[in-house]
């Protein structure tokens, strides 16, 4: 009876993050419910700076108390509970892998496509599963039918590997890739709007928009720039890698055709986990970017064709989903814009300081540029770290210069008031 009933426990475990019987359910439901209750009168605008509420997030995480991480815009830590779903359905699979992967849980993935459809607020049959936002974004960007003169209106100051998907498409195919350039930040939404529809031609096909600003958080109209794209009878693909689980917003609201997102940034799922997302009378027309034997099906699962994969990902994508729910979308999304203009302002009218992304919450949320007249970001980056063991990233691209600051729920005041000293400190010493 030993093997069967280890047996049935371990088949129990398939539920796992789409139960009852979560990890979050077992580990932090009640405690934060308790938190809840307390901050249950406020507004997510006055939550954000309940620091009782959000100690109770904080001690979710595992991150290095030695080290001080604000470099969230690349990718974010997970909390506990989801490393210990992938540590622990990875041991399952371990026991037998073409058992338990392909035919336990495998079967996992359609539990968590509901999960992401209802945080993303659209059908589960338009949702695929897959590695990051490159790769959902590529598949639209190579799959789609162009032809030689066909044009792309896209942004330079879009992500790189965005930019050379389309680049290589106009290289080997002909299409035309028109990259506008803009000045951040902009806090005039027909500005951004009207330089998309001035370049605007009888060839256009596609409008490629980053809804975040990676280099400095500008966040895009994306709303107003798709709904004169549609005036046009244009396309358009969002990049949403840097606004999925951090902003408030349901995909479909935003009017685009196409998007794709990282999930292991702010919504702090397992590294290497992402999601594409395509308008259901879309998807037949996108040609998969792995082989599928039905390439024209119009089953959003065709973009699922990856072979040999982590399983046990999946699981911890769905631990990270409950995360976020407890949490609270526009209360996450409140907290973290606090975070970042907690700092922010206290350090923008030190002399030799720029600040280069907007104070308005319409205009920026989490992502923070900041230089120091005469350094390099390369340079400030290293002062941060070497001196005050501060994490960040120095961004050099196009028309951009500055250190990238991001801050995500884990984040403490007491670490941001180091920061702020540091910078202080630096550019004090600047001549």
């Amino acid at each position: 009876m030993e093997p069967r009933r280890k047996f049935l426990q371990q088949v129990g475990l398939l539920a796992g993050a789409f139960s009852a019987n979560s990890l979050f359910n077992q580990v932090h439901a009640a405690s934060w419910e308790a938190a809840a209750q307390k901050i249950r009168q406020l507004t997510p605008e006055q939550a954000a700076a309940d620091e009782d509420y959000w100690m109770v997030i904080q001690q979710a995480y595992t991150v290095n108390s030695n080290l001080i991480i604000l470099n969230n815009g690349g990718v974010s830590p997970s909390p506990r509970i989801v490393q210990e779903a992938v540590e622990r359905y990875n041991k399952l699979s371990n026991e037998g892998p073409s058992y338990y992967m392909w035919r336990i849980l495998d079967q996992g993935r359609e539990p968590l496509r509901q999960k992401l459809a209802l945080l993303a607020g659209c059908s589960p049959e338009e949702i695929a599963v897959n590695r990051n936002a490159t790769e959902a974004l590529n598949t639209v960007i190579f799959g789609l039918d162009l032809k030689a003169g066909d044009e792309v209106i896209g942004t330079k100051q879009d992500y790189p590997n965005m930019i050379n998907a389309w680049k290589q498409r106009a290289e080997r195919e002909g299409i035309v890739y028109k990259q506008l350039s803009f000045q951040f930040p902009i806090e005039d939404d027909d500005e951004i709007v009207n330089a998309y529809e001035k370049a605007i031609t009888a060839r256009t096909k596609i409008i490629h928009i980053t809804h975040v600003i990676n280099w400095v958080g500008q966040i895009m109209p994306v709303k107003k720039i798709a709904a004169m794209a549609k005036k046009h009878n244009l396309e358009v693909i969002v990049d949403g890698a840097h606004s999925f689980g951090l902003l408030d917003f349901k995909i479909p609201e935003l009017g685009c055709d196409y998007f794709g997102t990282s999930l292991h940034k702010f919504l702090s799922a397992p590294i290497g986990s992402g999601m594409l997302w395509i308008k259901k009378e879309k998807i037949g027309k996108i040609w998969p970017l792995v082989c599928n034997d039905k390439p024209r099906s119009e089953d959003i699962r065709k973009f699922e064709t990856l072979g040999t994969r982590s399983f046990p990902i999946e699981q911890g994508i769905g631990e990270a989903v409950n995360f976020q729910n407890a949490i609270g979308s526009k209360r996450k999304e409140e907290r973290i814009r606090y975070l970042k203009n907690y700092w922010a302002t206290r350090v923008k009218d030190i002399p030799k300081v720029k600040i280069h992304t907007s104070f308005k919450p319409e205009y920026s949320c989490a992502i923070c540029g900041v230089s120091i007249d005469g350094m390099t970001p390369g340079e400030l980056d290293s002062a941060l770290f070497n001196s005050y063991k501060i994490h960040t990233v120095g961004i050099v691209w196009e028309n951009v210069s500055c250190v990238r600051i991001t801050p995500h729920v884990y984040t403490r005041l007491q670490d941001l008031d180091k920061l702020v000293m540091a910078i202080g400190e630096i550019a004090g010493r600047k001549k």
